[in-house]
């Protein structure tokens, strides 16, 4: 990225955060608009929305944030719901989601499994940046920006799997079992470890700078690590800020430190969160008619219909006991699983040999489009209908 275009984006996410906010309006929501708005006026940004960009640059300051202000007793309360969600949840969803496709729209199996994969796991990047600015019960957030955090490893491991048969390797159920398990407990593991020599490290200073740096290098070591080691940068990079957040606060990163620490991972959020969405933005535009096809309205109806068939009946089994989720958190799960950055990268990742990779990546791009606006503009609005705002 050029000066000149890292300006640009500076500049133009500054104006969108003040007009939001005097507007009341999603932040990501303006960012996209004014990604757009950017490409039709031809603004020199030839910045490419590539997987590696997403994976390497992006993700990891944007989840490490996220993770490191979470609270770890009730999270570790909810774990039960959240896990049921992140994993049977976006399993079901993506069988749904490619059923669907499959039958509806004449994609192959395995083009449809991997567009299944790619929609099912909820975004962090888009969830977490709409509940920043939605201020509801603690529960609530925990519940969603939790979900959407760790879905993410069904979904890649998911993909995964269904790339390598789509390259002609044969896999059998143990195989399957295996990687699940690589990909889960090898990337906490990665998180954990990574995080614990960090501390050792910030344990020996209490120069924040120092301390800034070292957080800086956990953030990003442990999603590169997962991600070399074919697990999941954002399981490792939640595992990671996760014991920094919980741990590191009770001593091995100074008091003064935390302050200066939980202010740079903020502004660091935040300009990750300006150039993805930004870039969001700038692709759709390019992407013109084709976010309007039928083809296009279809995967929008299996993305809402297989959210609503697995939220309602896996939470529905928590109802007789503590973990019981109240019915209007329910409403915001379903509508507030927001797609974006995430189901993009996966989507560009698909290989050649996938005959409909070129109506996948354009299909993918037109349900970001709808959950952005359409989901993301009215989330305010519903979270206010159900009396959840604080």
């Amino acid at each position: 990225m050029s000066a000149d275009e890292f300006g640009i984006i500076l500049l133009v996410a500054s104006v969108v955060a003040i007009l939001s906010r005097k507007l009341r309006l999603p932040y990501s929501v303006g960012l996209v608009a004014a990604g757009i708005g950017l490409t039709w006026l031809g603004a020199p940004i030839d910045l490419v929305l590539t997987p590696k960009l997403i994976f390497a640059f992006l993700l990891p300051p944007l989840i490490f944030e996220a993770a490191l202000q979470i609270s770890w007793r009730p999270f570790r309360k909810d774990l039960p719901v959240t896990l049921t969600l992140a994993f049977f949840g976006v399993l079901l969803a993506a069988a749904i989601v490619a059923a669907g496709m499959h039958t509806f729209v004449g994609w192959s199996w395995l083009g449809s499994a991997l567009f299944g994969a790619l929609v099912a796991a909820t975004d962090p990047v888009s969830v977490i940046a709409a509940f920043k600015e939605t201020k509801v019960d603690s529960r609530l957030s925990l519940l969603v920006e939790s979900e959407s955090l760790l879905n993410d490893g069904a979904a890649a491991v998911t993909f995964a799997i269904l790339v390598s048969i789509a390259q002609g390797q044969e896999l059998h159920l143990d195989a399957i079992v295996t990687s699940f398990g690589w990909m889960i407990g090898g990337s906490l593991v990665v998180g954990a470890a990574v995080a614990g020599v960090v501390l050792l490290a910030a344990g020996r200073t209490d120069d924040h700078l120092v301390e800034i740096t070292l957080t800086t290098i956990a953030a990003f070591g442990s999603f590169a690590t997962a991600e070399h080691l074919n697990m999941s940068g954002i399981l490792a990079s939640l595992a990671c800020a996760l014991v920094i957040g919980n741990v590191g606060w009770l001593g091995s990163i100074s008091p003064t430190g935390r302050e200066h620490v939980v202010s740079f991972w903020e502004y660091a959020a935040f300009l990750a969160n300006s150039v993805v969405f930004v870039l969001i933005g700038g692709h759709e535009a390019h992407q013109g008619t084709g976010l309007f096809t039928l083809g296009a309205a279809l995967a929008v109806a299996m993305m809402l219909f297989s959210r609503i068939a697995t939220v309602y009946p896996l939470c529905a089994m928590f109802g007789g006991s503590s973990l019981k989720v109240d019915i209007r958190y329910q409403h915001v799960l379903v509508w507030g699983g927001l797609r974006g950055a995430l189901a993009l990268a996966l989507a560009l990742a698909i290989p050649d040999v996938i005959p409909e990779k070129g109506p996948i990546i354009t299909v993918a791009f037109a349900v970001v489009a709808f959950s952005i606006f359409a989901q993301g503009l009215t989330m305010p609005l519903l979270i206010k209908k159900l009396d959840l705002a604080k």
